[in-house]
């Protein structure tokens, strides 16, 4: 039987620096668990070995691989963020965006007030949306 279901983030040596940065930026975010690895385990000491972190409520699993792979993220996986003001989505796709790149930059695409998508510097994608 299923316990829980959780978005999985695989970063490169930046986990503890993601999970840093996504905490300080979205209210009602906190890191919960850090296990990192020791001296003689597969990864490099100090690194994350397994962390669990809430952003915006929503818990989400990360690691540091140590196993370099051909792949990284994809915008096909997204955060999306519903915004209660102007403010608020200006604050998170300035914030986010410095390092990244805009997807869709922020605009009234006619579905929404203000939309961006971007992909931030450690290439995890973020839909922001002010209905």
């Amino acid at each position: 039987m299923v316990t829980s279901v959780r978005p999985f983030l695989m970063f490169e040596g930046k986990a503890q620096e993601a999970m840093d940065f996504y905490v300080s930026l979205i209210p009602g975010s906190e890191i919960i668990d850090v296990a990192r690895y020791g001296p003689g385990e597969p990864g490099p000491e100090g690194s994350v070995k397994v962390a669990s972190f809430t952003v915006g409520g929503q818990t989400v699993m990360c690691i540091d691989s140590h196993v370099k792979h051909a792949f990284t993220f994809t915008p096909s996986f997204s955060f999306f963020i519903t915004c209660e003001s102007d403010d608020e989505i200006r604050r998170l796709s300035e914030a986010l965006v410095v390092g990244g790149s805009y997807l869709m930059p922020p605009n009234n695409y006619g579905f929404s007030r203000w939309f961006a998508w971007l992909n931030d510097r450690y290439g995890v994608s973020w839909q922001l949306n002010l209905p």
